[in-house]
């Protein structure tokens, strides 16, 4: 019997290390693989790194790049587009006016009223249209000839249409959101359509001549004052209300900027004459690059994935349309690297399914155990019962990305501010030294909802704006939350010009 309890003993025992074995090595390479995800968050850590010293190189690289635009077409990949808007609204309009903001596919007509004195508050009425998807490919007659009878109809419905007859000639700012090269403040040449529209024909033909065509087809007497994009718009809403507004800003889906400047840096243009010496320039940054920005093989992979490659490179790495994708490759790569995820739902594979809004919620996620973080997952991704120290991966992989972002964006302004001489340096003016130049209140309007809804990136793009010019200077600088600028702008702008029967800008 002795004989056969040793051995069972020893059985016993060799089986309890087996078992220990098994589960030792299983802790092993659980380890091992956590070490691996972690090892990916790191990597994004220092390929999304953004000291001072590197956003300093982003400010000065855009301040070049701005200037080589403004010296010829093509010398930059900054359009530096002429809008040859060279007088902004300053709150001493006075009338009725209206605005036509077409940029998708919806549109708005919005009515102004304005009492010759600056308000807070504008008096205004709005009306939404959808355009039937049939339109957006049809012919061009048939989409202005609908937009037209919808105007109409707007204005039939005014209040006080006594005392405004309908033969009188009203004045219509007209944003159009698509890329057209200006001829005026009121005309441009369409280059090309996008988000979904495709109307043949369309291309090199003069935008506000198509609908002004339209509304006199329709018995509407109405003139196109002013044809802008939505950050002119912005920047002239900016304006009205705070005339040391100098530079707008949008940072939404997509992204934007225009700002105020002399007519004699825009250098590709010499023989450009404005009564104020200065006009608004359409930088059209979203395209900017430089070897200075900080890029991740999840960009490089996101952008050979788009549908325009080694296009639009500042635009993927700081706007709303791009962040959440970023975030779910490196969610991807991480179940690539362990079992984290698993199992690992199809819809994980599925570009753009992770919005920024999403990312938004779950960065500033307060909960003890990053409830919304979960259910975002487990909703959106179908990634069930996700661990609490996976899910506080996934948030800081959120920190990572979004202040990238943030703080590459807050480098872009102040690259602006360098070139106008409004950053504390002299800034790049075209010839002239400005060392002597003093500091002065300076504002950029700002729009968009990735600055306006996400407190985590105005948070981080203040920090970093303040880190870059210096507490000195950053006290000088202020970012101002503007909130539909692209029609009341538009509006503004037809106010500013309605007593010009014809443009004030013009070409020798």
């Amino acid at each position: 019997m002795g004989k056969v309890a040793v051995g069972l003993a020893v059985g016993v025992a060799v089986a309890a290390c087996a078992v220990a074995t098994v589960v030792v090595g299983r802790r092993i390479r659980c380890r091992r693989k956590w070490s691996r995800v972690v090892g990916v968050l790191k990597d994004l850590e220092h390929s999304c790194e953004t000291t001072v010293g590197r956003l300093r190189q982003v400010v000065d690289a855009m301040a070049v790049e701005m200037h080589a635009g403004l010296a010829s077409d093509g010398g930059s990949k900054l359009k530096m587009l002429l809008t040859f808007v060279d007088k902004l609204p300053n709150g001493t309009e006075k009338g009725t006016y209206y605005a036509l903001d077409l940029g998708g596919t919806n549109f708005r007509v919005l009515r102004v009223k304005l009492g010759g004195t600056r308000s807070s508050t504008l008096e205004h009425d709005v009306y939404r249209q959808a355009i039937p998807q049939d339109l957006m490919t049809g012919t061009s007659e048939d989409l202005f000839d609908f937009i037209a009878s919808s105007l109409k109809e707007f204005v039939e419905r005014e209040r006080d249409v006594s005392k405004l007859s309908l033969d009188r000639r009203r004045e219509l700012g007209f944003t159009f959101s698509f890329p057209v090269k200006q001829i005026s403040v009121s005309s441009g040449t369409l280059l090309k359509w996008t988000k979904g529209f495709a109307i043949e024909y369309m291309v090199g033909r003069e935008i506000a001549g198509c609908l002004e065509k339209a509304m006199t087809r329709k018995g509407l007497n109405m003139r196109v004052a002013a044809l802008v994009n939505d950050s002119v718009g912005t920047l002239s809403l900016g304006h009205y209300h705070d005339t040391d507004t100098v530079a707008a800003v949008i940072i939404g889906t997509g992204t934007n900027a225009c700002y105020l400047e002399r007519i004699d840096a825009i250098i590709k243009s010499q023989g450009l004459l404005t009564a104020s010496g200065s006009m608004v320039v359409n930088m059209e940054w979203g395209n900017f690059w430089s070897s200075h920005l900080p890029r991740t093989v999840y960009d490089i992979e996101l952008d050979a994935d788009s549908p325009n490659p080694n296009d639009q490179g500042f635009e993927k790495l700081i706007s709303g349309m791009y962040l959440g994708d970023v975030v779910r490759r490196v969610i991807v790569r991480m179940s690539q690297e362990s079992d984290i995820f698993e199992p690992i739902s199809s819809k994980l594979s599925m570009p753009f399914i992770l919005r920024t809004p999403l990312i938004a919620a779950m960065h500033e996620d307060d909960t003890p155990d990053l409830e919304e973080v979960g259910s975002i997952l487990r909703d959106n991704l179908e990634i069930p019962d996700v661990p609490l120290k996976v899910r506080k991966l996934i948030v800081k992989v959120c920190d990572v990305v979004t202040r990238r972002a943030a703080r590459l964006a807050a480098a872009g302004i102040v690259g602006i501010l360098k070139k106008i001489g409004r950053d504390g340096s002299g800034g790049i003016t075209g010839g002239r030294s400005r060392s002597d130049h003093r500091m002065r209140r300076t504002v950029v309007a700002m729009e968009g909802g990735l600055y306006t809804g996400y407190t985590m990136f105005r948070e981080y793009l203040h920090e970093a704006l303040t880190e870059i010019l210096g507490e000195d200077i950053a006290q000088h600088v202020v970012l101002k939350v503007t909130e539909d600028g692209s029609a009341m702008g538009a509006a503004l702008l037809a106010a500013a010009y309605s007593s010009y029967p014809l443009d004030s800008v013009q070409l020798q």
